[in-house]
């Protein structure tokens, strides 16, 4: 018995200090205020990025243990800065993408966030897949 108990525990342990990875795209900010307009940006075409999560018994498994891609949109700190609302948080998944396939900007303009949340058991996340896009103006700095 003492010997399944030291299996068991050196199994949770070797679980818990699995590997898994969280990417986070982001961009700092300084505390201090400066004035922009919108003739200082140099805006893109209305671009998108989707993502899907898929939550069974509650939780989404895929990004608990799994490698995490996550893009966070505010208004002042350590993340990228945007105008407009702000992101849900199933949609962070979806900005992600959208920085990844369109680099080199310094700001999200009025993003507009879609989900479609398919639950065919009872409605509820006992098994749910959701999926979202997010469509945006993503803006330079003019020189």
């Amino acid at each position: 018995m003492k010997k399944f108990r030291l299996v068991l525990v050196c199994a949770i342990a070797c679980l818990f200090m699995s590997s898994c990875h969280t990417y986070i795209h982001s961009m700092k900010t300084p505390n201090s205020y400066v004035e922009y307009h919108a003739e200082d940006f140099e805006l893109s075409d209305q671009v998108t990025g989707e993502a899907t999560v898929t939550r069974v018994l509650f939780i989404d498994w895929q990004h608990l243990f799994g490698t995490k891609e996550i893009g966070k949109t505010s208004s002042v700190g350590t993340v990228i800065p945007y105008i407009g609302l702000s992101i849900p948080g199933g949609a962070n998944y979806a900005l992600y993408q959208l920085m990844q396939k369109n680099p080199g900007y310094d700001v999200v303009v009025y993003p507009q966030v879609e989900s479609h949340r398919h639950a065919p058991v009872l409605g509820t996340d006992i098994y749910s897949k959701t999926t979202y896009k997010v469509t945006a103006r993503l803006g330079k700095l003019k020189k």
